[in-house]
């Protein structure tokens, strides 16, 4: 009988979690407390990496469950306490408040995103064309929304697509309720050649949409929770942080445009597919159907949408409130106007970002574990013996390594706190801070599009219901996403290098951005 339990528990931790992913987790909760008897330190990095290594394998369990055990037995083991993950959570408060409610506000949008992207798609009749407008209309709605919520918006226009094309091409019609978009058994040859052409072109544009986030949620301290952080540290506002990051994201968000131009052009990489003329004319039935169908109550919550966003832009700019409490207003702006007054449907607004949002707690217990461990201290110190331009490079690349094969969100906030400690102690100058500011920033968003563990929008997609529907794996995605990761990678080193230090110092002469002093306090010159 005692048996039978322990096999049942067994079974149900962590879920239909592969054997080995079970076994792995268990032996790092046995072995951790014995290595922080022997040595502190090493159980600090020992936690980390297996840390690090949830977040890879977010395909088989989701971090929260084995990153969160980790970080519980940590505490109890004494490598952090509750106070210290108190206080990182503290810190980052305004994190956790863009998360919970720009994510929620933007939800109650998605009426106004949907439209828009509808349109995009069907009336852009070139596909080189239509590929550009999509990454930089993912580029520019991700610097001012979150990227995950523009990934989630362009997800469900295109599963819509699909699942109208599937139905109609299975021989039913628009507005049937019944029907398995997962199965292609009633679809003659024809239609499958079809139907595959539609999936190759539909992964082009996901691939080029989620680059598009990653291209315009570098730009802004909006664009990504990592992106707060360290504008918090510093100090920053709004325009502040998006100057300050220019002479990076401008070149990079051109270098990124011309690899999708070029990759649709030359049909590299997987790219290139065309929409099938008989889906095109199918979908564009259903657009004017559902045109035809618009009430004056739907164009006007429409209208209202637009007028929201511009508050969103206006708010944002001119920072009349912190990021989450702006996140708010459009909450109860967008459901007032649209006349959402039930709870429930609230409620789903919420659910895509609180499950991460209770992930960014555990990241920052993990946090407060290398702090009271001095985890990162000799790494720090290591890149901090390089001069000049070349710290600058050194921070890029690190930051952009650990990205690839980590959540970037992590690997920032870890560095830009070991660089603020080092400011503290006198170790750099307050400008030398703000240079490896903008380093940290650029090197956790830009490389870390080579994996979908970098990044919480790719994996987002990756994890959706989508991806199977268009054939769209972890290892396509790797391979679809590498002409971006390659440039990206080479444009940041190359303008970091070039034209960083350049590039700030005209910004100084000109007044563009102020000197600042100690930590997160913005000097009097210029205030």
């Amino acid at each position: 009988m005692q048996q039978s339990s322990l096999s049942a528990f067994y079974q149900n931790f962590l879920g239909n979690s592969p054997e080995w992913y079970k076994l792995a987790i268990i032996a790092c909760l046995i072995i951790n407390p014995i290595i922080f008897m022997v040595d502190p330190y090493v159980a600090g990095w020992a936690l980390v990496l297996e840390f690090i290594f949830t977040l890879a394998m977010a395909l088989k369990c989701y971090p929260l469950q084995p990153g969160g055990l980790l970080v519980i037995e940590a505490v109890a083991i004494g490598m952090t306490s509750p106070g210290h993950i108190e206080q990182e959570i503290s810190a980052n408060l305004s994190v956790l408040l863009l998360l919970i409610f720009m994510v929620a506000g933007i939800y109650f949008m998605k009426d106004l995103l949907m439209y828009s992207f509808t349109k995009m798609l069907l009336k852009v009749r070139s596909k080189i064309a239509l590929s550009l407008c999509f990454t930089f209309a993912a580029a520019f709605l991700s610097a001012f929304l979150d990227a995950l919520t523009v990934v989630a918006v362009i997800i469900t226009v295109v599963t819509g697509f699909y699942m109208i094309y599937h139905k109609v091409a299975s021989g039913k019609q628009f507005h049937h309720i019944e029907h398995d978009h997962t199965s292609d058994d009633h679809l003659d040859n024809l239609k499958r050649t079809d139907l595959e052409e539609f999936r190759a072109f539909m992964r082009n544009i996901m691939m080029h949409a989620g680059v598009g986030t990653a291209l315009g949620g570098v730009c802004t301290m909006v664009g990504e929770p990592q992106n707060l952080v360290i504008a918090e540290r510093a100090g920053w506002q709004f325009v502040e942080f998006a100057i300050r990051m220019s002479p990076i994201t401008i070149p990079a968000l051109i270098a990124g445009l011309m690899t999708t131009y070029v990759v649709e052009k030359f049909k590299l990489f997987s790219y290139g597919a065309e929409l099938p003329e008989p889906v095109r004319l199918i979908l564009m039935d259903y657009d004017a159907d559902s045109d035809a169908k618009m009430t004056k109550k739907d164009k006007v919550k429409i209208a209202a949408q637009i007028v929201i966003a511009i508050w969103l832009i206006i708010g944002l700019a001119l920072h009349l409130a912190t990021v989450g409490l702006i996140g708010l207003s459009i909450i109860i702006l967008a459901t007032s106007v649209t006349g959402i007054t039930d709870e429930h449907q609230i409620g789903k607004a919420f659910e895509e970002a609180l499950p991460f949002t209770a992930l960014l707690c555990v990241f920052f217990a993990v946090v407060a574990v290398i702090i009271d461990q001095g985890l990162f201290a000799p790494v720090i110190q290591w890149v901090l013996t390089f001069e000049g331009k070349t710290k600058m490079v050194m921070f890029f690349i690190a930051n952009g390594l650990l990205s690839m094969v980590s959540d970037n969100v992590f690997v920032g906030t870890v560095y830009i706190n070991e660089v603020a400690a080092a400011l503290k102690k006198g170790i750099i100058t307050r400008d030398e801070f703000d240079m490896l500011a903008v380093a940290i920033n650029t090197g956790t968003n830009l490389p870390s599009v080579a994996t979908p563990n970098g990044q919480a929008a790719f994996l987002f997609l990756l994890t959706s219901a989508l991806a199977p529907l268009i054939r769209l794996s972890y290892g396509k995605m790797v391979y679809m996403a590498l002409p971006y990761t390659v440039v990206l990678s080479i444009v940041g080193i190359l303008a970091t290098y070039y034209g960083l230090f350049e590039a700030t110092d005209w910004l100084y002469q000109n007044g563009y951005i102020q000197h600042h002093t100690g930590l997160g306090e913005a000097s009097s010159a210029g205030h």
